[in-house]
């Protein structure tokens, strides 16, 4: 029997083309509380959890949590009304999810985003079926690059890190895949350069470049 294996996938800028969608909720949060908010700073943080965003990118380490935790509330509620009404799938994610299924892939999603946006992305995605657990900004205290949230969804897929392939977009998840020594695919999506994937096993710039064959290799190819 061969040794089991699996993918965790991020969800924004990989299953959810969700840059445009995320920026526009953050600054039209930013102006609602009078912050400046630029997308080069948005691009810093994509990836990280919104109390992160809230301290440390606008400095309102004074405000309290409850405070903060009702803002972060705020912007996903924007958010979701965005992609509500047009949802941005990722061209190839759910045929690749069915791929990796059929070929006895163990699947995850390992997310810093709301349970909210998760359970959207896996309901628009048709996907759910196929997947062995899900982690998400609920589950977990540290963003990435942080290895906790994948590390995570490979203890509930149970499976060891050095048997999971991790699907990603930003530096600060690619960061977070090394960290918990994972192979990591760098996915040139929407807001992002080559050079964000600099660190990635593999880079690129559709999901159509994956298959089962190519993704297992990436295990192979490190032992």
């Amino acid at each position: 029997m061969a040794e089991p294996w699996g993918v965790i996938f991020d969800m924004d800028g990989v299953l959810v083309d969700s840059f445009q969608a995320h920026f526009e909720s953050w600054q039209s949060l930013a102006n609602e509380v009078g912050v400046v908010y630029s997308v080069e700073a948005f691009h810093r943080t994509f990836g990280r959890t919104g109390r992160e965003i809230i301290h440390e990118e606008w400095g309102r380490t004074d405000w309290p949590l409850d405070h903060v935790d009702r803002l972060v509330h705020r912007k996903e509620v924007l958010y979701r009304e965005l992609v509500e009404r047009e949802f941005p799938a990722m061209d190839g994610a759910a045929e690749l999810i069915e791929n990796l299924a059929a070929a006895g892939c163990r699947i995850a999603i390992g997310s810093s985003g709301p349970r909210e946006n998760v359970e959207l992305a896996i309901d628009r995605l048709a996907v759910g079926t196929h997947l062995a657990a899900w982690v998400t900004g609920h589950d977990v205290t540290r963003g990435k690059p942080d290895p906790e949230v994948f590390l995570k969804a490979a203890e509930r897929m149970t499976l060891s890190p050095d048997r999971c392939i991790v699907i990603e977009d930003s530096p600060p998840g690619i960061e977070a895949a090394r960290r918990a020594e994972m192979a990591c695919v760098g996915v040139i999506s929407t807001g992002h350069t080559p050079a964000d994937a600099a660190g990635a096993t593999l880079a690129v710039r559709s999901l159509r470049e994956l298959n089962p064959e190519n993704l297992s290799s990436l295990l192979t190819a490190r032992r």
